[in-house]
């Protein structure tokens, strides 16, 4: 089972951790975790890529990654918001057609 577990403050993505195999497929044709790592992997290289956005993106381990975005100029704010939108929708959509091999808890701060 995969399990993505993101904060979000104030509708903003601030953290995402992925752990786990989804065990829907044999290894290097599971395409559960092909989503959740192209997914992962994406947002991770388009921050990347961004002057004005600050992030840590660590993958300590193979089925393991972690973004935390620290932080974030106000030219790249609406950026950094679409592509944290996007890969929550992202997630919780593979979690909607796989729920047995992938689940998401969001947890939202207000400030």
């Amino acid at each position: 089972m995969i399990k993505a577990e993101l904060v979000r403050e104030n509708g903003f993505l601030r953290t995402c951790s992925i752990c786990g195999h989804a065990g829907a497929g044999p290894k290097g044709s599971d395409i559960v975790c092909a989503a959740v790592s192209v997914l992962a992997r994406t947002a991770a290289d388009v921050l990347s890529k961004r002057k004005g956005v600050k992030f840590s993106g660590k993958f300590p381990r193979r089925g393991d990654f972690l973004l935390e975005i620290l932080s974030v100029t106000a030219e790249e704010t609406d950026f950094t918001a679409g592509v944290g939108d996007f890969l929550t929708e992202g997630l919780v959509s593979v979690a909607r057609e796989y729920p047995d091999f992938c689940s998401v808890s969001i947890e939202e701060h207000r400030r």
